[in-house]
């Protein structure tokens, strides 16, 4: 599996260009600590040479029926179904995630995206409203909303992207797309799909670049009619102020809360728990980040736990038997660091891993991690972690679990096992989540479910999701029509 250095990095209506600076930026693998490409660096002058050509752009694209923008997206999932293979060696070398166990699965799941964007967009009814008025007649229709920026993250650089781009399209509006900077190759590759498919010039535009500059400016940038954000919590926060009076769809962190009650099946809560924490590294804004187990359970649960933890083998993600990659980057690395840290300074024990693995490649390879005896003040319970991590967090009342999952300042995804429906209606109502899983890892999601946060708390704001998604990044209009007497 070998890189290929990527040269290209900007696609302004429809064209391969270099940045207005002339500056590139180099791309370095977390699985060998080798650069894999060197891309264009943008900057806020070529930001705004993007959205005049999607201005230039949207118009005529708008006037495309729903019929014909699906289609469009057909074609565009047929292409990266037939790159499949090639689009997942480059994700795993780029990205980090195992080629095999999760790559594959990725590319997969964006070529779903488009497939989604397609059937939905055909099938977006609007209403007829009755009038207090017999001459009147109201109805609704949704229309585009313009020009969106859209600003996507490392973690899933193909899927992610594709919630947003699928639905833009589908939906009419031209686009300004900044990935981030750690997987810029692979929306290079994926970008190259979009225009073999014949995306009209103009409508799609990739901006690659650091996102304090490129992604500041599309956020802030007046031309800009709407923006769509996945990250942090705190980048949420700034790219919502930048873009402020704008329509925003962003999904921000999560520290997603699992409750394991007393009468669970310990063993398949503990395997579900498994992989909703180490899977991708942990590096997955709905990861299983804290386990509150009943104290009756609590024994049992962790040594079943520490086993599937052991399942979890950590290596080369481009081998066939890994099912464990690096991190992407140092970020999550020293954020893993410093919680570890704090747990064991208020008492936690370390039960497997909460170390880089030495003789790696690079420093950013950590076994799945177990953490026990954690308390509701450390900061694995405050904070998203974003690393292969299970902090286990223990409770003796009902009442107390749900406060504690409340506790932290996301309300992104929880869950919880239990074979009692009732508890498990009356505590998925009260947990401050915008979704809550039963019996399931909260790591789980179907792409045409809505995903989003949960108001008050600061994983974001709208609903990603199949039609949900649409529905987001098109507007409403409704109009009103006298026929007369």
């Amino acid at each position: 599996m070998d890189a290929q250095t990527a040269t290209k990095g900007l696609c302004i209506n429809g064209r391969w260009v270099p940045s207005a600076s002339g500056r590139t930026m180099n791309v370095i693998s977390p699985v060998t600590g080798e650069q894999v490409a060197t891309v264009t660096r943008g900057s806020r002058e070529d930001v705004g040479n993007a959205v005049n050509a999607a201005h230039a752009a949207q118009p005529a694209f708008a006037r495309l029926t729903a019929f014909e923008r699906g289609r469009l997206c057909h074609r565009i999932a047929d292409l990266i179904e037939r790159r499949r293979e090639d689009l997942a060696e480059y994700l795993t070398l780029e990205q980090g995630k195992p080629y095999h166990a999760e790559a594959l699965g990725e590319v997969d799941t964006t070529a779903v995206m488009f497939r989604l964007a397609a059937e939905d967009i055909t099938r977006l009814e609007s209403a007829v409203i009755p009038s207090n008025d017999r001459a009147k007649r109201i109805f609704t229709i949704r229309q585009p909303r313009g020009v969106y920026g859209v600003i996507t993250p490392w973690n899933f650089p193909l899927a992610i992207p594709a919630e947003y781009l699928s639905a833009g399209l589908a939906g009419g509006n031209a686009i300004v797309w900044v990935p981030a900077p750690t997987t810029a190759g692979c929306a290079i590759r994926m970008m190259e799909c979009l225009l073999e498919a014949e995306v009209p010039n103009g409508v799609l535009n990739l901006v690659t670049g650091e996102g304090a500059e490129v992604g500041d400016e599309v956020a802030g940038h007046p031309g800009i009619d709407a923006i769509g954000f996945t990250g942090s919590s705190a980048t949420g926060l700034h790219v919502s102020r930048r873009a402020a009076g704008k329509p925003q769809l962003l999904e921000l962190g999560g520290n997603s809360p699992t409750i394991v009650l007393g009468d669970a099946d310990v063993t398949e809560a503990a395997l579900r728990v498994g992989r909703g924490a180490f899977r991708n590294a942990g590096q997955i804004c709905d990861s299983t980040e804290r386990i509150l187990v009943d104290r009756s359970i609590h024994d049992n649960f962790v040594a079943v736990l520490l086993d599937v933890a052991g399942t979890f083998r950590l290596g080369d993600p481009r081998k066939r038997d890994t099912t464990l990659g690096p991190l992407n980057n140092e970020r999550p690395a020293r954020q893993l660091d410093h919680h570890v840290e704090d747990a064991l300074q208020k008492g936690a024990r370390i039960l497997t891993g909460g170390r880089h693995e030495e003789g790696m490649p690079t420093d950013l390879y950590y076994p799945a991690t177990v953490v026990d005896n954690v308390g509701p003040d450390m900061l694995f319970n405050l904070e998203e972690t974003f690393a292969p991590v299970a902090p286990v967090l223990s409770f003796d009342e009902e009442d107390q679990a749900v406060a504690i999952a409340n506790s932290a300042p996301s309300g992104l995804v929880a869950a919880l096992f239990t074979h009692d429906l009732r508890k498990a209606f009356r505590i998925a109502e009260h947990l401050q989540a915008g979704i809550v899983n039963i019996n399931e890892s909260s790591a789980y999601w179907q792409p045409h479910t809505p995903f989003g946060g949960y108001s008050g708390k600061t994983s974001g704001t709208g609903r990603l999701g199949g039609r949900y998604t649409l529905l987001e990044m098109t507007q409403i209009k409704s109009l009103v029509v006298d026929i007369g007497e």
